[in-house]
Parts: C-alpha cells; structure tokens; sequence
C-alpha cells in the first residue's frame, strides 16, 4: 500500500481537539467518510478514497497498546499501516488505519499457527507491549493472538490487529456488582463513555443493563467526590 500517514492529517485536522467520539465521527461523516462496521469496542468508517479506516471507541484504554504495536512492529510487515491515532476525551480512541478485509478461517489459523511458532517478529513486540499493560491497567484481557483478528491489506499482505484489550466481561461484571472498585481504579475522565461501547462485546448485556452500569458509576463518582 502506497498511501502515506500524511494523507489523512486533513481529516484529523477536522477533528476538534475536544471532541468526543460522538464528535469525531460526525466530524468524518460531515467529510465523506462513511460507516463500515461495528465491532469489538468501536466502530469504523471508511475514508472517501476507500484506502483507510477510521476505528472510533467511546472507550478503549487499550488503543494507545495496540498503536504502539503497529508502530514497533512496522518494519515486519505483518501488522496494518497506522495513519493516524488520538485519544478523545472521556476515555475514548480514534485510529486511522490502512482498508483491511476479511480472511478465510483457514487461512487465517494458518497465519496465527506461523506467527506464534516463529522467534522474535511480531510475538516478540506483542509480548513485551502487554506485559506493560498488565501492569498499568486493571482488568488487563489476554493476548489475543485470535485468527479473527486476521485481515488482509489491500496489497495482499496478511496482518495481525487488536491483539491487545481489557477483560470486558469481567470489568462490566465488576462495573454493575461493584461499582466502587471500578470508579476507584479507573479514573472518571478516562471512562466517560464506559456505557456506550458495542454491546457485542459487553458479555451479552442489553442497552438498559448498560444504563445502570453508567448509572452505578455516577453514583460512585459522587460518593467519591463527597469523601
């Protein structure tokens, strides 16, 4: 893929530097790009000139683990081209990433198996970048060297993306029982917007159960402020 980061300073440039992520997107829409997709913590646009897409969470701490992948693990080829990242207010994370597409299951365990069976590459850099979530993020989730996350550039090259995450079913588990240990351990600016990521990767909870978790959380935050 030919297209450089520089490409897509304009649309950033259009992005104010206190906007949401209700913000940015309506920002990107307003300039052509459209919606894509939804998946795990965000949801996508894709750029005008169908090169880039735009992954847009209203909460995501581990977007700045997973841009740092794609930057460190670059010069391997096996990690998609990084156009652009920022964190947004209340907790939220916007990439600018190259048009990835879908991997047949086979292909894609294929790659996985020769990944996590070669020395040093992109392991090695994923390795080393979640030891240092572990250590800095409560509810830290897995390595997820999964063949869904398995995609294909537009010049054929197979790459490896989202492999970092938190434990999303264990912190909104402990968001609705325990409302008090989350508001403790995170802080309020940086989880805003807990409530409004994708269902999908929620644990199964419905939108009202969602309401409440935000809802236990405000209550918490104003407990706190009250000490």
């Amino acid at each position: 893929m030919t297209t450089e980061a520089g490409s897509y300073d304009n649309s950033l440039a259009l992005i104010h530097p206190d906007a949401d992520h209700k913000d940015a997107e309506a920002a990107l829409l307003d300039a052509g790009w459209t919606r894509c997709g939804a998946g795990d913590w965000a949801i996508a646009l894709s750029s005008p000139d169908g090169r880039a897409a735009a992954r847009i969470s209203p909460f995501d701490p581990a977007g700045t683990y997973n841009t740092a992948f794609y930057r460190e693990a670059a010069p391997t080829g096996q990690v998609p081209a990084l156009f652009g990242h920022r964190r947004l207010p209340g907790g939220g994370d916007l990439q600018i990433l190259e048009l990835l597409e879908r991997v047949p299951e086979e292909e894609a365990t294929g790659f996985v198996r020769t990944v996590q069976e070669s020395d040093g590459g992109i392991l090695e850099v994923a390795l080393r970048i979640h030891e240092r979530l572990r250590r800095e993020q409560p509810w830290p989730g897995p390595l997820d060297f999964n063949p869904t996350n398995v995609m294909r550039t537009a010049d054929g090259r197979l790459v490896m993306m989202d492999v970092f995450a938190l434990d999303g079913p264990r912190l909104y588990g402990t968001a609705a029982t325990d409302p008090d240990l989350v508001a403790a351990r995170i802080p309020e600016s940086e989880r805003r917007f807990i409530a409004e990521i994708p269902l999908a990767t929620t644990g199964g909870r419905q939108d009202e159960q969602m309401r409440a978790i935000g809802a236990a959380l405000d209550r918490a935050d104003a407990r706190r402020r009250a000490q």
